[in-house]
């Protein structure tokens, strides 16, 4: 699924999405997705198909909800893995030449009514191993404080976040989420896991301090 592709006539799978490609005369190959059409020419490198955050519209925030509350004691930290909504950027070089939404579209209002912004929606169990989906964040949450914590949900920023993937599967950097007031949310732009494949050179996304 993600990764490099031969400029073939084939078809990729990509979760709910299909891709397809035909081979043209003149040395051209046909992009197909939806109503989506790109002709390429062939060059030296293949059609690459890669995650990418979950900007949807533009969003800057992720905000996934955690179907059951987490209670941390103090002085303790917990870390798990949290399922997670992608967009798919698909290249031709350099060049983006389609980029489509996964799944199911939702989005909510992070703040108050006259003073919040949209980020992309999300529900997820807390998993204490990578979850069977598309889309996956590893979450550590630090209660550093004396007193018990209760999260229910992390507001992760994303805009122009490196994603990292194996051939089925795309995480998020290492989110750190700290329960000291107001709650700190850190996309650390580190890899996951050290065997994964970075779309692009890491870099941490600034912290982002989370208010209820």
């Amino acid at each position: 699924m993600f990764g490099e592709h031969e400029l073939k006539t084939q078809f990729i799978k990509i979760a709910d999405k299909k891709i397809h490609l035909v081979e043209r005369p003149g040395d051209t190959v046909l992009y197909r997705r939806d109503d989506v059409r790109v002709l390429i020419k062939k060059g030296n490198g293949g059609l690459w198909v890669l995650p990418a955050p979950a900007e949807g519209y533009g969003v800057d925030f992720l905000m996934i909800k955690l179907t059951e509350k987490m209670a941390i004691p103090p002085k303790e930290r917990v870390t798990g893995y949290l399922s997670a909504p992608i967009d798919i950027s698909v290249r031709s070089g350099n060049a983006e030449i389609d980029r489509f939404v996964v799944g199911r579209e939702k989005y909510a209002l992070y703040g108050r009514i006259t003073s919040g912004v949209i980020a992309r929606y999300h529900t997820s169990e807390f998993h204490t191993e990578v979850p069977e989906a598309t889309g996956v964040v590893k979450l550590v949450i630090n209660n550093p404080t004396e007193k018990w914590k209760l999260v229910e949900r992390v507001v992760i920023p994303i805009k122009g976040s490196t994603m990292f993937y194996s051939k089925e599967r795309a995480y998020y950097p290492l989110v750190v989420l700290t329960t000291k007031e107001p709650y700190e949310v850190n996309n650390t732009g580190n890899p996951p896991d050290g065997t994964l494949t970075a779309t692009h050179r890491a870099e941490p996304v600034p912290n982002f301090r989370m208010r209820w």
